[in-house]
């Protein structure tokens, strides 16, 4: 089975357990093609965390998942420092014990929930694959995702993510209701889930996807091309978020601050990710608009004058995505 095979097989999997929300779980895929980290936003009950877990099920590697609350400590993420007693006068040593953001997918759950400390602490995982405790630096393991989820309508008890660490996410994707049809899907997808074990027809599992697939992957959409014209509307649409004025007034007026480089990194590897996915090895602008909203909605800040007009990022995203012309 080739790379890309194993790849969609695995999204294949991920969809059937995961009914309704197949933007969402491509946008997994692609943040794992590219190495990135992915913040998923929505109401509760829309399968975020089932959608991250049953990734990790499929997947030859290790899950852990770091349930934040107001009173978790930087060291209940990243791991400390144990003093062990050798005893009989042996003396002793600090040994380092390793947290759980030591694994391969790492489900931050409700990460809005904890402060501001704790938040900062999975700044340098994320974005150097490494965590230093005490002065000494402990690198990750090569395929190391974080995959973060937070409640868009409870601000009680909870601290808004610092813009520098929100541009640490390579994604951010909003998770909607399903439609009618696939509610209907779901529950009887969960009604079949709850029967007891031998009234279900047995079967084996699948063996689940190698790492090593990930990592062919990642090598071949580094072949993807990407022509000067596309490379010029990836930098277009990024410049646009900073000079709003040169693609209309209302853009001037609703956007405050721009999109970093991190912006145009992002579209750059998603979209080449995006291509590779689709079965080719060259990008179009299409596949750079299909990925601008969960790349850019995050980066980019809004200014009253826009949410007195009841406009959203991605409202806006959208309106410069048509100013901005390819070539």
């Amino acid at each position: 089975m080739s790379a890309r095979e194993s790849i969609l097989e695995l999204q294949r999997r991920v969809g059937e357990s995961i009914i309704g929300q197949a933007a969402v779980i491509e946008r997994l895929i692609l943040a794992l093609l590219t190495g990135g980290n992915v913040l998923l936003e929505g109401l509760p009950g829309l399968a975020k965390t089932r959608a991250v877990k049953t990734l990790a099920k499929n997947l030859e590697s290790e899950f852990r998942r770091v349930q934040f609350t107001p009173d978790l400590l930087p060291a209940d993420v990243t791991g400390s420092e144990i003093y062990y007693d050798k005893g009989q006068g042996g003396g002793g040593e600090f040994t380092f014990q390793p947290g759980p953001i030591f694994g391969n997918l790492i489900l931050a759950d409700e990460i809005n929930r904890a402060p501001a400390k704790v938040q900062a602490a999975l700044l340098e995982a994320m974005e150097e694959k490494q965590v230093t405790v005490a002065g000494k630096t402990h690198k990750l393991p090569d395929l190391f995702m974080v995959l973060a989820t937070q409640n868009p309508i409870e601000q009680e008890g909870t601290y808004p993510l610092p813009e520098a660490q929100k541009d640490r996410f390579l994604l951010h994707v909003l998770v909607r209701q399903p439609g009618d049809d696939d509610e209907l899907k779901v529950m009887r997808l969960v009604r079949s889930e709850e029967q007891p074990a031998e009234s279900r027809a047995a079967a084996e599992s699948p063996p689940k996807i190698p790492q090593q697939a990930v990592f062919d992957a990642r090598r071949e959409i580094h072949g993807v091309g990407v022509t000067e014209i596309v490379e010029r509307y990836i930098v277009a649409l990024v410049a646009g978020t900073r000079r709003p004025a040169a693609f209309g007034k209302d853009l001037a007026r609703w956007i405050s601050v721009g999109a970093s480089p991190r912006g145009t990194l992002a579209l750059d590897r998603t979209s080449r990710a995006r291509a590779w996915l689709q079965g080719r090895d060259y990008v179009t602008p299409d596949d750079v608009r299909a990925v601008t909203l969960d790349c850019l909605r995050h980066r980019v800040l809004l200014s009253y004058e826009a949410q007195a007009d009841g406009k959203t990022a991605d409202d806006v995203l959208a309106e410069l995505v048509k100013q901005v012309a390819v070539g």
